[in-house]
């Protein structure tokens, strides 16, 4: 098929001669023993379906299967016709646009304006540049400092053009042509970020075609590689912030073991809209926190994360009680992006523990330990017992989720409901991810009673700790049918009177 050279560019000069079917006269001759074109290896094409080989012969085509548009940035008019000549020598469908330098090449190789969904500007519409390395880069003089070397405007390596091409394009394929005597040149051109290089008047029509679907090609790989690398490194990044937004509770001396297991509902997320803590302040009583912000995305976990830090904040500040959920409600108030965002919450104050002479300490034999629960809209803790089956804790005083009524509302009030410890207690505290995943192929939910009786035979079977945790998350997932949808955080509480232990 004869190139179609006469669609010129705006901007792009007149190729002289090659009119009325006139050959024009060849300035790359055809070697002895030129490779020919059927002996290439198959070239993969990262967006082709597997298997789908470019044929032999064909260039690659251009979006929505137009001819490669190949941008000639020469400055001989004469090399730039007999170019022209040797894609039409070819037989390929290869646009050619012709430019005398680099600064008309500039506007041409400009991206496009936005045309997606995302608002991005789109690549240059040339598919390849064919740069000829004598052309002058037609770069400014700098004010102060190196003129460029005489001769081209270039540096003394020659490489200069071709370096300032790849700044302006990033993401266009480029072939560069040398003399005989500039093997080296093209070398260390391809070194430089070219993807290929070719010597005048020992390349024919076929060669060149295939150069360009070869430069062509390999700019695409490299490009998919580098969004490989760049998602890779954002991930990892990501994983890393995430990661270090988790809590270390602080219960030094609190002789308790915590369990803690966490597991956001989004895809390939580290976090999620359920958040927790625990601290013990000075005065030896521990406080703890679960709660579940409504939703699923980035803007609910760093909710989530906010409301944590500002609840663990007002902890040490001394706050506690109502006086402590009501700030916390401001505090969501100025943080959620729409009124309609909520969270529900369980806090635990547990208060030192005194045995029947008036001594008190963490784990002191025989020690009953008194704590208030406060609940705004989230299910109540299941207390674990060595002689009877997970029981829930009262939640008749529960009060609205924050966000849900304003806080002069006389209704938005969180009242503590004071619960006795007993010595050996143990507490299971979670969010309702876990409870609202499906039994079976029905509509019928685990919910409430479902956790209880479902935690009560793994204990009976002897399990403890993070093995009863991870076996009961095992089996309402099984339950389920697969992975849970939403968050999910659970914490085991459980007073232990050796040394904090953290699972």
């Amino acid at each position: 098929m004869p190139a179609t050279g006469d669609g010129r560019a705006p901007g792009a000069a007149d190729l002289p001669g090659a009119r009325d079917g006139a050959r024009p006269r060849h300035a790359v001759s055809r070697p002895a023993a030129a490779v020919p074109l059927t002996d290439a290896p198959p070239i993969p094409h990262p967006r082709s379906q597997a298997g789908s080989v470019p044929a032999p012969g064909d260039a690659p085509a251009g979006p929505g299967g137009a001819p490669l548009k190949l941008l000639v940035i020469e400055d001989d008019a004469s090399d730039a016709q007999l170019i022209k000549a040797a894609v039409a020598d070819s037989g390929t469908s290869i646009e050619v646009h012709w430019v005398r330098g680099l600064e008309q090449a500039t506007p041409l190789l400009a991206p496009t304006p936005a045309g997606n969904r995302r608002g991005r500007p789109r690549a240059s519409e040339f598919s390849c540049v064919l740069l000829d390395l004598a052309a002058p880069a037609d770069l400014p003089r700098p004010v102060w400092g190196p003129r460029p070397a005489a001769g081209g405007g270039g540096t003394a390596d020659g490489l200069e053009g071709l370096r300032e091409l790849l700044r302006r394009a990033p993401h266009t394929a480029v072939v560069v042509l040398t003399d005989a005597a500039g093997a080296e040149l093209g070398a260390a051109a391809v070194a430089a970020g070219a993807q290929d290089f070719l010597i005048k008047h020992e390349t024919d029509g076929p060669l060149l075609a295939r150069a360009l679907r070869y430069a062509v090609e390999r700019k695409r790989a490299d490009e998919s590689q580098r969004r490989l690398v760049e998602a890779e490194l954002r991930g990892q990044e990501n994983a890393r912030l995430q990661r270090h937004l988790l809590p270390t509770p602080l219960l030094d001396g609190a002789g308790l073991s915590f369990t803690r297991r966490y597991r956001p509902g989004r895809r390939r997320a580290l976090l999620g809209g359920d958040f927790y803590d625990a601290v013990r302040t000075d005065d030896g009583t521990v406080h703890v926190v679960i709660g579940d912000v409504c939703g699923h995305g980035p803007d609910e976990a760093a909710l989530g994360v906010a409301l944590r830090i500002a609840w663990r904040t007002l902890v040490f500040a001394g706050l506690t009680g109502e006086a402590l959920l009501t700030t916390l409600q401001h505090v969501l108030e100025h943080e959620r992006r729409s009124d309609e965002i909520f969270a529900t919450l369980c806090m635990l104050v547990i208060e030192p523990g005194t045995d029947g002479g008036g001594r008190g300490g963490p784990g002191a034999p025989g020690a009953c330990e008194r704590a208030r629960l406060y609940l705004a809209g989230h299910p109540a803790p299941l207390l674990l017992g060595r002689d009877h089956q997970p029981m829930s804790l009262p939640s008749d005083l529960a009060g609205p989720a924050l966000g849900l009524l304003p806080c002069h509302d006389r209704q938005a009030a969180w009242p503590a409901h004071h619960v006795e410890l007993r010595p050996g207690w143990r507490l299971l505290l979670y969010t309702d991810g876990l409870i609202e995943g499906r039994v079976g192929a029905g509509s019928r939910r685990l919910g409430q009673d479902g956790l209880a009786d479902l935690v009560g035979d793994h204990q009976s079977a002897g399990l403890t700790r993070g093995r009863l945790v991870d076996s009961a998350i095992a089996e309402v997932e099984e339950l389920n049918g697969g992975a849970l949808t939403d968050d999910v955080a659970v914490l085991l509480l459980e007073r232990n009177p050796v040394h904090l232990v953290l699972g």
